[in-house]
């Protein structure tokens, strides 16, 4: 069995269900908790976009919110005073260019306040379905270790990597079967090598 389709049957028999665990019920929600997520879990931004989204169910509340009402809400996160500005900002331009709906488009995307590229394909992956390995730490991290990149890659050359290695029917869900595997296996430190099916071609420098 070729290495790429190895990596697809293992990860499929480890994390057969992974998917997005940001807590989310729609397009704007995601994007807006997508964008809180840089540099911190997934599970901190839980905490707070629950109230943050009862407050501002939409974009067009969220448009009109006062800085200091939405730092107050998402303070507990980091880079909170960038990210309170940012998810106003996007929620401006979603009224004024796409009628308070997130557009499907990735030069739409790329030109909305706080999104780059990795939280593009973030959801143009999860909410239209588009093909798409969004690349964040654990992505990189795991991409490294078995070989697939480089230890001096940056992210983008790690996403056309990974592009070219796997089918793009697999992209999707193998995105977030790489942030599965990294986050609860293939630990930055500490990473559970016991019983890895990946072991045998672990890049060990990397750990």
């Amino acid at each position: 069995m070729k290495r790429n389709n190895y990596i697809i049957s293992k990860l499929d028999e480890l994390f057969p269900n992974a998917k997005c665990e940001l807590n989310h019920k729609n397009n704007f929600e995601l994007l807006i908790a997508v964008i809180l997520s840089a540099q911190t879990t997934d599970e901190r931004v839980n905490s707070v976009t629950p109230f943050l989204f009862k407050k501002y169910p939409n974009a067009k509340c969220l448009a009109k919110a006062k800085l200091k009402d939405v730092e107050g809400i998402i303070k507990p996160i980091g880079l909170y005073k960038n990210k309170a500005k940012n998810i106003i900002e996007t929620s401006k331009q979603l009224v004024s260019l796409y009628d308070g709906e997130v557009p499907n488009d990735r030069e739409a995307l790329e030109s909305l306040s706080g999104v780059g590229r990795k939280t593009c394909n973030v959801i143009l992956n999860n909410c239209f379905d588009y093909p798409a390995f969004a690349v964040d730490t654990h992505v990189a991290r795991v991409s490294k270790r078995m070989g697939i990149a480089n230890k001096e890659d940056d992210v983008r050359t790690i996403e056309e990597k990974l592009m070219t290695y796997f089918p793009s029917k697999y992209w999707g869900k193998l995105h977030h079967q790489f942030i599965f595997f990294g986050r609860y296996k293939c630990k930055a430190i500490k990473p559970e090598c016991d019983n890895c099916p990946f072991e045998k071609f672990c890049q060990k420098d990397y750990l």
